[in-house]
């Protein structure tokens, strides 16, 4: 496919060889979605199967013709996301449709807003997620940095925990939190856009990677990004204000690619994350720090790790090897699991 400079002559070209294109989503925007295929872009729209379950009878499938019973509407806010590597066809008006998302390797994901249960992927196939919190102004919310990490593991996603500011504090200052994320074992970097500390490790950390920053309004990720190359952050600032911060629902979001290598995809305003199909049992496996007890607790997985006797969990914070902090944040968690099943 190279050597096209437009999406007219590559899709010219399938017409000719009667083949379907595959490509990166790099960009979406309300229904509207850019797919890279080896450096031409091209605007697609989705298959509207592509929002439908079909449901086949279960019974031997010697026994009956395997004919659709029901259809159903999928419980995600969208079937596509940025990252997605899919497979399209020409429409006849220079763009194409989607017809098909090949399997994730990796799929960020929440609760999307509404009152319908609906799982919203915000990123496919990254290789890490950049959590992001400010040393000040505004102080540092390490219960929300809980709980992007908890999404991180819940996606199986390495995370790199990015303290920005660090020029408004002395070190000594957060020494207590960065050790204890360093013991749990997150890489934790201090960084500053004004003095530039920490800004070579974390190009490195970026280098090659694809890589979800997570982070509220005010963090300093548009000075950061700036930083890592210039005028990154004020573009990626631009998609920023056309999203609808307040409601949990991502208008635009745009993959953008750094020339160190790599690309990063930033989460505007996420000042929420709502955890998807988290089973309050299973919440304490996602705090990498409680792993090791969860066979030695007296009630195994029904414990809440709360008020149970013959707790390991709660033996262990008080012997100071789990950080009570973090015990309250998994209390909340586990509270908006429970809730969430009802």
């Amino acid at each position: 496919m190279r050597g096209y400079q437009t999406a007219a002559q590559l899709l010219a070209a399938r017409r000719m060889t009667g083949t379907t294109l595959s490509g990166t989503v790099f960009k979406k925007s309300l229904g509207h979605y850019w797919v890279n295929v080896d450096g031409t872009n091209v605007v697609c729209s989705l298959s509207s199967r592509l929002r439908k379950v079909l449901i086949y009878p279960i019974a031997d499938a010697n026994s009956i013709h395997p004919r659709v019973q029901d259809v159903e509407d999928i419980r995600m806010a969208d079937p596509v996301a940025i990252g997605d590597i899919v497979s399209f066809v020409d429409v006849g008006d220079g763009t194409g449709m989607i017809v098909e998302v090949l399997e994730r390797i990796s799929a960020l994901v929440r609760r999307a807003a509404g009152p319908k249960p609906l799982e919203q992927v915000i990123v496919a196939n990254a290789d890490q997620v950049v959590c992001v919190v400010a040393a000040a102004r505004p102080a540092p919310s390490w219960a929300l940095l809980d709980r992007y990490l908890v999404a991180a593991e819940a996606s199986n996603l390495p995370a790199l925990v990015c303290i920005t500011k660090a020029d408004l504090i002395e070190p000594r200052e957060l020494a207590d939190e960065v050790r204890s994320y360093e013991q749990i074992g997150y890489r934790v970097l201090l960084t500053s856009a004004t003095d530039g500390t920490g800004m070579t490790q974390l190009q490195h950390e970026l280098a090659g990677r694809v890589s979800v920053f997570a982070g509220k309004s005010g963090v300093g990720k548009t000075s950061l990004l700036n930083a890592i190359q210039p005028g990154l952050g004020l573009r990626v600032n631009m998609v920023g204000d056309k999203t609808n911060k307040g409601k949990h629902t991502t208008t635009h979001l745009e993959m953008f690619a750094l020339e160190v290598g790599g690309s990063v995809v930033d989460t505007p305003g996420m000042r929420e994350f709502a955890l998807w199909n988290v089973q309050d049992r299973e919440l304490a496996s996602l705090f990498p720090e409680m792993r090791p007890y969860l066979d030695d607790c007296r009630f195994g997985a029904g414990c809440s790790h709360n008020t149970e006797p013959g707790c390991a969990i709660k033996a262990a914070i008080a012997d100071g090897k789990i950080a009570e902090r973090r015990r309250h944040s998994y209390l909340k968690l586990r509270a908006e699991c429970d809730r969430s099943r009802r």
